[in-house]
């Protein structure tokens, strides 16, 4: 089993720019991944994730700027780069023909993998998949769940330091996401991981850091707490109650800066919005006590990470994005996620 060393730096993305004719794809970019880190790569489409990881892999190179492995730009030798990393992309390539051993097979041959090392590297990414039950199957005949694990097989079975992984839950039913989801968390145990999803649970669940794109350029960069903390404002608290005067007192407390109100069932519903970090709640609740206040709810939200990624990319959003326009120099763009 490998040693990961972490907080070494395993890819430095150092203000990196690709440009698509007039469309800026992606904008001075720079951003780090350490050895052992899953990090979540999020944007909303058109952000500019695709071609990052494109040149991130090495197979789209930028207009300015470098990436680095180990602190060597991967221009130094592209061949090594391209062996140290594993890629699987959001539209996963199959042969729904083929049996998923000839398959693998296929793959190793593609990468000029020596006799020896397809049969460890083949065997090693079937065990961490879990695929022996259909390795002799048929590719067509397996379900979208296997076709990812087929597809994350192939991105490993060359043993990478680096797995960059484009969307590998879409489409899935919400059994195979927590599979797959479980999955890469056991990838990156031994791996680096570059994550790019728009499922939130799974940024929560897997990953040590996000990394969120908007029009091209670098929005936020953190954990999902210090994200939370810092984009997400102060909390807001939901209060619930019976009594004289209970809307005036509450939206009159030092630490609120708003305040919404609901009449249910003859009691009223305030929602207040705080600017302060303290806790309002034992405040709250010491004065719907003097207030001799009947209080039946009393609980505090922050916001969800889903709405941080939303304030942090909704600017501008309202202008569609273009498609990007396939270059002579990479004919397989099409448009960018």
């Amino acid at each position: 089993m490998a040693l990961l060393l972490l907080g070494v730096r395993m890819i430095a993305v150092n203000g990196v720019s690709k440009n698509y004719g007039s469309v800026t794809a992606v904008d001075d970019l720079t951003f780090t991944v350490d050895r052992g880190e899953v990090v979540g790569f999020l944007g909303p489409n058109g952000a500019g994730k695709t071609t990052t990881m494109r040149m991130i892999t090495g197979t789209l190179q930028p207009d300015e700027g470098e990436v680095l492995f180990d602190g060597a730009p991967i221009t130094e030798d592209l061949t090594d780069a391209k062996r140290r990393v594993g890629y699987l992309p959001e539209s996963n390539p199959l042969y729904d023909e083929m049996l998923v051993a000839d398959y693998l097979q296929h793959v190793a041959d593609l990468r000029g993998l020596s006799l020896e090392d397809t049969r460890v590297g083949i065997r090693s990414a079937v065990e961490e998949t879990a695929l022996g039950t259909v390795f002799y199957r048929p590719v067509g005949e397996c379900s979208k769940g296997y076709r990812q694990r087929i597809g994350l097989a192939a991105a490993i079975l060359h043993r990478p330091e680096v797995l960059i992984l484009d969307e590998p839950t879409e489409g899935l039913d919400p059994n195979q996401r927590v599979e797959i989801r479980r999955l890469v968390g056991n990838l990156g145990r031994e791996r680096t991981v570059l994550l790019s999803t728009h499922v939130m649970q799974e940024v929560e669940a897997t990953c040590s850091r996000l990394v969120i794109l908007s029009r091209g350029a670098l929005a936020a960069i953190g954990s999902v707490q210090d994200l939370l903390a810092n984009q997400g404002g102060a909390a807001r608290y939901i209060v619930e109650a019976q009594g004289a005067g209970v809307t005036e007192t509450l939206s009159g407390m030092s630490g609120v800066s708003g305040h919404t109100v609901q009449e249910v069932e003859g009691r009223v519903r305030v929602t207040l919005e705080a600017i302060t970090e303290e806790d309002l709640r034992p405040k709250i609740f010491s004065v719907a006590r003097d207030n001799n206040w009947m209080l039946w709810e009393l609980h505090r939200e922050r916001a969800s990470l889903e709405q941080v990624f939303r304030d942090l990319t909704s600017e501008g959003l309202e202008q569609e994005s273009p498609q990007l326009v396939a270059s002579p120099e990479d004919p397989e763009v099409e448009g960018d996620s």
